[in-house]
């Protein structure tokens, strides 16, 4: 067989070294050689998160406006959170609906992995539904300020049409979810 029937050859990664470790993510630099060319990527290696799309009976969507500094905005999203170390993606999600929202979870089901910023960062965030739910006292970390806010779904997506949302991984979730509802 040859090379060009077994795709393109990846590129290998000759050396990495880290530039940056803080609380919530690192930064390395990686030499890798292609071609026979070789190219410095610079990668942020995240825990990776989860992200819960809340679904009362009545169809209104449970979602959080809060703070987000990178952007100097609040935003509109699903509830979500990073991975704790050896935290499976499902306890994370079923975790960050209660602190932020104040639902515990009855039925959660996969929604699927969405990649953030594939271009630049490791970051894997595990999409899932979640209905049956009962309210619960709220627990948001001493340093989150969040809104909770009940929206019908198809007003969710109309907000989604027209750029009142545009978080990606709120934007994946809800059209994943409507996919498999109208399947």
């Amino acid at each position: 067989m040859s090379e060009q029937s077994q795709g393109p050859i990846l590129p290998r990664t000759m050396s990495s070294s880290e530039v940056y470790a803080g609380r919530a993510f690192r930064v390395r630099e990686d030499v890798i050689e292609a071609g026979g060319r070789r190219m410095n990527r610079q990668v942020v290696v995240h825990p990776g998160a989860a992200a819960v799309l809340p679904v009362l009976p009545d169809g209104r969507a449970v979602l959080v406006r809060q703070y987000r500094h990178a952007l100097a905005t609040r935003l509109l999203e699903i509830p979500a959170g990073t991975l704790e170390p050896g935290e499976p993606p499902e306890a994370c999600a079923r975790r960050e609906i209660e602190e932020e929202a104040g639902y515990r979870v009855g039925r959660i089901a996969p929604l699927g992995p969405v990649y953030p910023a594939p271009g630049i960062s490791t970051e894997i965030i595990h999409l899932f539904a979640a209905t049956d739910l009962s309210e619960t006292p709220a627990r948001p970390e001493p340093d989150e300020d969040i809104e909770v806010e009940l929206h019908p779904l198809e007003e969710v997506v109309r907000m989604i049409a027209d750029g009142r949302i545009c978080d990606g991984k709120t934007v994946t979730a809800v059209a994943r979810w409507q996919w498999r509802v109208a399947r």
